[in-house]
């Protein structure tokens, strides 16, 4: 049977170490993609991440892993260095984060994030001002538990000067986390809602498959 997108992501996952954090072994933790299947084979297999373009990724969500715990196994692709949780989020780290609820992020341990991109095209803009410019696409924005799985499986996906917010996640004020490169390697960052950066772009998706 011929692999797919699908399959290449669980694989990434399971390289990731990511059954072990979830407490399953490496089946268990396979198994829990199974009902996504369906969806996934109709949509399209082609991904270009390095251009910051996915046709859909699958999502590890916090309800299996605590995100924190899933920042050290960041990786570059040019670069072994871990990834870094930056310690300006304060003593409570990544915990007041929490999906926008207009997301409307399925309930389930994993689920299809599709038509994934890096928005590039909002370096330079505010993520304020990118917002309603992505709703106006009937698009909305990336969570954290999103970014970190798409470093999980595609970290070809983040590069010098294409990095990316997460708009979707958010703990109440103007604070938006964002994953960018530090001391070469990936950090997960938050930059103020107002400021624009010239490296980093708004991430953003389609829709949600739940199972």
């Amino acid at each position: 049977m011929t692999a797919t997108l699908l399959d290449h992501q669980i694989d990434a996952f399971l390289a990731a170490g990511l059954p072990a954090l979830a407490g399953l072994d490496e089946p268990r933790f396979a198994d829990l993609f199974a009902p996504l299947r369906a969806s996934a084979s109709a949509l399209s297999h082609e991904a270009d991440a390095h251009e910051g373009r996915l046709p859909y990724v699958a999502v590890v969500t916090d309800r299996l892993i605590d995100p924190a715990a899933r920042v050290p196994g960041m990786r570059l692709t040019t670069s072994s260095r871990e990834g870094i949780l930056d310690r300006n989020h304060g003593e409570e780290g990544l915990a007041p984060y929490r999906a926008r609820p207009e997301l409307g992020v399925p309930d389930s341990p994993v689920y299809l994030l599709v038509d994934v991109e890096r928005g590039d095209e909002f370096r330079n803009v505010a993520p304020r001002d990118a917002a309603p410019v992505i709703a106006g696409r009937e698009r909305s924005p990336l969570t954290i538990a999103e970014g970190l799985s798409i470093m999980a499986a595609h970290p070809e996906f983040l590069h010098k000067n294409h990095c990316f917010m997460l708009s979707g996640s958010t703990r109440g004020n103007k604070r938006v986390p964002a994953i960018w490169i530090s001391q070469r390697a990936p950090k997960l960052g938050w930059c103020f809602d107002g400021v624009p950066h010239s490296w980093l772009g708004v991430a953003s998706a389609a829709r949600r498959l739940g199972a």
